[in-house]
């Protein structure tokens, strides 16, 4: 996988923080957050509650982006006052960029409404609606024919995804990072995905971040353990309603 990422690193302005308030008081955050991007595909890994979520809402936010998903057009949510982790963020950039888009699985019903509120042709959604497509089918509509160049913040893509389907994903992916023309940062709870080649795979755990390479990930290792020997884990799981 070639090219350079646009967003290099991302930190804290901290006279912006507010410590004792949410998200600040998220181990992560108030351990100082601070995340490098060396590749044109990062993912975030981590238990739920590690703070994944909420700093790509915030990285949003403070991108342009619509914070409920979008680009820098989609700002549908009417009263927002802004994101108080986005305000605190301090981007650093090799090339500013303005193109992308932002995905919250949790809230593209939403966004697609929105797009028949403004009477859209989904012309960049493949020419179908979105609504009239199964949850899969709207997903890889979006990533096949919207995700071109520019800045790409997607929470947990697969959420709506077939095996099969992660795999044309992983193609997308593989085809824009490769061309230098786009960069995803990711979270995701995907052992399939977190194989990509050439992306970095960072681990949000206790408060910290490292390195790991996908193997090393809880994700990958329970999958690979589970699937190679499901009735191990199942006597265990199972022990209870058997007695």
């Amino acid at each position: 996988m070639h090219g350079s990422p646009f967003l290099t690193h991302l930190s804290l302005h901290h006279d912006r923080v507010q410590p004792d308030q949410h998200p600040f008081t998220i181990p992560l955050i108030e351990n100082g957050l601070s995340l490098s991007f060396t590749t044109p595909v990062t993912f975030l890994v981590g238990e739920n509650g590690s703070g994944k979520s909420t700093v790509l809402e915030a990285l949003a936010w403070a991108t342009g982006f619509g914070m409920y998903g979008g680009s820098r057009d989609h700002q549908f949510v009417s009263g927002d006052e802004g994101h108080a982790l986005g305000r605190a963020l301090q981007l650093t950039w090799r090339q500013r960029v303005t193109d992308g888009f932002f995905l919250r699985a949790e809230t593209f019903h939403q966004f697609s409404s929105h797009l028949i509120d403004l009477e859209s042709t989904f012309a960049r959604y493949g020419g179908r609606s979105l609504h009239e497509q199964s949850h899969g089918e709207a997903f890889l509509s979006l990533f096949e024919n919207r995700f071109e160049d520019g800045l790409y913040i997607l929470d947990e893509p697969e959420a709506a995804l077939s095996p099969q389907r992660q795999l044309a994903f992983m193609q997308i992916l593989h085809s824009l990072a490769g061309q230098g023309i786009a960069q995803f940062i990711i979270a995701t709870h995907s052992p399939m995905l977190l194989c990509l080649p050439g992306a970095r795979v960072l681990e949000l755990e206790d408060g910290h971040v490292t390195e790991v390479s996908y193997r090393e990930t809880e994700h990958y290792r329970l999958s690979r353990d589970f699937l190679n020997d499901p009735d191990r884990y199942l006597r265990h799981l199972l022990a209870d309603d058997a007695s």
